[in-house]
């Protein structure tokens, strides 16, 4: 009888195809997929609590005036609105405390308005519920580009001058007819009080019980632009202002409106706010330098936290690490790796510091130390070049590094196959990791021509892969474990010599395969992307040497492991792989707490003792080490067991 008849990886994953579909399903659709259906909900009423307590702010000028009702039908209008407000807060999770406040300042909105309280009052409290709200708003992708201005304008004059008029003054032809009547654009103190985001809001998704509609042929790209130019109309004749100012991140622009980005500014500060939202394109210009991103992003943070927004300001510090530092750590470490790691920690620490530490001198010299850091950083990275040989070396680097985890995980399962003369189900490996490489490039192209992956979601997207696939392989190492006896081995295949691989488990090896390779290379792109900034387009020659040389030696690798692997005797190549799979389980499940740890969803508790030993997963936090024992743990505990037997 033939081993090609056995069930090899049916077994090997303990699965039957029902089981299968169980685990894999549930783990990565079911779980995700409730979660994602359950935050769907609680998003949508956050969305429309934002979009209209916007709306209230700005329109509730035309519907009071002196404690008097100016216009009845605007006033019943708000009223309405307000009491959805209340009505949607009020159906927010009551499992937790985080949405307190919402509910309050809901509640104080309804009431101002019922009261025929002043436009003051009731755009204070709007902004204050809109502010709160942003907290729990997923960051949205925002485009790296926008149209030329002229497509723009052709766009705007298409779909949306019949109603809003051609210069968007809310003259269109068909306005008279519509209730309310669009809105005027150039209106500066209705632009003043109206965010990007809230206008983005009603491309894509229209406004209820208006005649605005929502646009969905158009692109996120497209859909951007036109946010960007009606939110620019009200402020095309504001000068630029000479002199320096506090930066203002695209992020910031979006998310607020003029009127919260002003408070507490000066006057030379407000007209900035407002030049910048009538010169869009200022935000999009060239590639960042991301040293510049990591201080800009600090600044905002200190800026948050002396308002008293602390949780804010710690999301800001996250994004000043994950959008910005991380990218140039690679390129630092062939300068300076104490450096590398005195800045990582910094900011790493400052983030628990701008959440909890209430003391803004504190804050400040925690914040100057790192600007002191970053900018002898900046001076390293920009004023001397890396030589074509440190190019060459960091490309070289870069690609073994993150390529190789994802290697050893291939070849694993391939020589797997091949030592069980399952050679049949190589491809489904083979299409996993292609298509990896295929997800990685679109995802690649995407982030550099449509919209932006923040950090964090990028971190928590390896993280959970990392996670996944040390789970995966330290299972497997344990049941290759109790197969490294050849008597062992030949029961197994006696047991099982009618069973058939079955396409599920098949198809569980393609996304293992798919999960290993995605996640490093995602990582490997944003790296190489960032070696380019730091590299003239002279020495780009230097990077692909250093890449090509990569490739070649992680083919040698594979080449070496399946040509010695597949001769050694069946007990001996299991006892090999456990040790090998148990290895990358470790690495992988020290990374995985890395990579949700720098996403903020993990807490950060250091050790006595500072190390960190990024080959091995190592770092020095409490979340990790017990993370990376407790597959040890459970590694020796079946060793232990198997020797028993």
């Amino acid at each position: 009888m033939s081993i090609n008849n056995s069930h090899v990886f049916f077994k090997l994953l303990s699965l039957s195809k029902r089981q299968f579909n169980f685990i894999f399903m549930v783990l990565i659709i079911t779980v995700v997929s409730f979660n994602a259906l359950a935050l769907e909900s609680e998003q949508t009423k956050i969305k429309q609590i934002a979009q209209l307590s916007e709306y209230v702010g700005v329109d509730y000028v035309a519907a009071v005036g002196n404690g008097e009702i100016l216009d009845p039908d605007e006033y019943q209008e708000m009223s309405e609105f307000s009491h959805v407000i209340l009505e949607q807060a009020s159906q927010l999770s009551s499992q937790t405390t985080k949405f307190d406040t919402v509910k309050v300042q809901a509640k104080a909105l309804h009431t101002a308005i019922s009261n025929k309280a002043s436009v003051e009052d009731v755009r204070k409290a709007s902004s204050s519920l809109r502010e709160s709200l942003l907290a729990f708003m997923p960051q949205l992708s925002l485009p790296t580009t926008l149209l030329p201005t002229e497509q723009t304008k052709a766009l705007f004059a298409a779909n949306c001058s019949m109603c809003h008029g051609a210069s968007g003054q809310g003259n269109g032809p068909l306005a008279k007819n519509l209730t309310p009547e669009p809105t005027n654009f150039t209106d500066k103190e209705r632009a003043t009080n109206r965010s990007l985001m809230g206008l983005y809001d009603a491309v894509t998704n229209g406004i209820n019980d208006t005649p605005m509609v929502a646009f969905t042929q158009f692109n996120e790209q497209q859909r951007w632009s036109l946010a960007f130019y009606v939110g620019s109309l009200a402020f095309k004749d504001v000068q630029k202002p000479e002199g320096t100012f506090e930066s203002v991140t695209a992020s910031q622009i979006v998310n607020l409106n003029p009127a919260q980005l002003s408070a507490g500014q000066s006057d030379a500060q407000a007209h900035y706010v407002k030049w910048l939202r009538g010169n869009p394109a200022q935000l999009f210009t060239g590639n960042k330098n991301p040293i510049t991103v990591t201080r800009t992003q600090l600044l905002a943070a200190q800026a948050a936290h002396a308002k008293g927004n602390y949780s804010q300001a710690s999301d800001l510090a996250i994004s000043a690490y994950l959008d910005g530092f991380e990218l140039v750590e690679n390129n630092l470490n062939a300068y300076d790796e104490t450096l590398r790691k005195n800045i990582e920690v910094q900011l790493m620490n400052l983030r628990q510091t701008f959440k909890n530490e209430k003391d803004t001198v504190v804050v400040a010299e925690k914040v100057n130390a790192a600007l002191a850091q970053l900018a002898k950083a900046d001076s390293m990275l920009n004023e001397t070049k890396l030589t074509d040989g440190a190019l060459l070396s960091a490309s070289l680097v870069i690609l073994l590094r993150e390529g190789l985890e994802a290697l050893l995980v291939v070849i694993a399962l391939m020589t797997v196959l091949i030592k069980t003369q399952r050679q049949d189900a190589l491809k489904y490996v083979h299409i996993g990791w292609v298509m990896a490489l295929i997800a990685g490039g679109l995802t690649w192209a995407a982030a550099q021509t449509l919209i932006q992956i923040s950090g964090a979601s990028r971190e928590v997207m390896e993280g959970a892969g990392a996670l996944f696939a040390a789970i995966i392989l330290l299972y497997v190492g344990v049941w290759m474990h109790s197969k490294t006896s050849a008597q062992q081995w030949q029961k197994y295949i006696k047991d099982n010599i009618d069973k058939r691989l079955e396409s599920g488990t098949l198809w569980g090896l393609a996304g293992l395969s798919f999960i290993a390779v995605y996640r490093e290379v995602f990582e490997t792109v944003l790296f190489y992307q960032s070696l380019l900034t730091q590299s003239s387009q002279a020495q780009y020659s230097s990077v692909a040497i250093g890449f090509a040389l990569g490739v070649a030696l992680l083919a040698l690798i594979a080449w070496v492991l399946v040509k010695y692997s597949i001769k050694l005797p069946i007990a001996k190549f299991f006892a090999y792989t456990t040790y090998l799979l148990f290895a990358l389980a470790f690495v992988l499940m020290g990374k995985a707490v890395i990579a949700l740890q720098e996403a903020d969803i993990v807490a950060i508790s250091s050790m006595p003792i500072n190390f960190d030993i990024a080959l091995l997963g190592l770092k020095s936090t409490w979340q990790g080490f017990i993370a990376q024992i407790a597959v040890v743990a459970i590694f020796s505990f079946y060793i232990i067991k198997a020797k028993k037997h």
